[in-house]
């Protein structure tokens, strides 16, 4: 019996690796905290594939080394290397992005391809990132079944450069429809919100509704 684990500390994909047991059977296990993904522990596993739709840390090159590691990148590579790729094609007027399974390797979001899938980026971080998990969930069971050979990146690259959480201060916006954008995008569990500052108080915006003439949307205020 093959053994495969997915690696998400994200919480719309804590059910991933139980949907896929029930799909394409096997042993499914699923890592959550970066302390467990140890390569100590992998060999321990032997797991056919690491799967990684989700992960914001460096993969140690120990494990992509002697594991079969594919991450889930939100871009049509190799445009969109780099970090917050989801809040970066937003930012760049993206509407529709390519998500692209790849093999880790050394260099960031540089190997080659098993496939590439359609994505919308409309809606909220949170509403994408769900959307995103079920088109995983097909293309892992696409490498499964079909097995296919990965290939080398083609085209021209781009990269991304990771955001900060200071980067999502609104600053510098004029439009509301740049607005709506700038607070959907980060409106997602475990994102720093789009907010304002003043001398006494932090104001945190989140569900976005862009009307024609104003842009509705829920605020915290905290106090400094």
């Amino acid at each position: 019996m093959n053994t495969y684990i997915v690696v998400s500390s994200k919480p719309w994909n804590r059910h991933l690796s139980s949907r896929l047991q029930q799909r394409v059977g096997g042993k499914w296990l699923q890592i959550k905290r970066k302390e467990e993904f140890v390569y100590k522990q992998l060999k321990k596993i032997e797991p056919k594939y690491i799967l990684i739709p989700h992960w914001s840390y460096i993969i140690p090159e120990k494990i992509f080394e002697n594991f079969e590691c594919i991450v889930f990148h939100m871009t049509d590579l190799p445009y969109g290397r780099g970090g917050s790729p989801l809040q970066n094609l937003i930012k760049e007027g993206h509407e529709q992005t390519q998500i692209s399974a790849i093999q880790v390797e050394k260099d960031l979001d540089a190997g080659d391809i098993y496939l590439k899938r359609p994505l919308s980026l409309l809606g909220t971080a949170e509403e994408i990132f769900i959307r995103a998990d079920k088109v995983i969930e097909e293309m892992i069971v696409n490498i499964i079944e079909e097995d296919p050979e990965p290939k080398r990146q083609q085209g021209q690259v781009v990269t991304f450069s990771r955001r900060k959480p200071e980067d999502s201060r609104i600053k510098g916006i004029t439009g509301l429809e740049e607005l709506f954008d700038h607070i959907r995008m980060l409106d997602a569990e475990g994102y720093p919100n789009a907010f304002l500052e003043t001398e006494s108080f932090r104001l945190e915006f989140k569900r976005a509704s862009l009307k024609t003439d104003k842009l509705l949307a829920d605020v915290r205020i905290f106090q400094k």
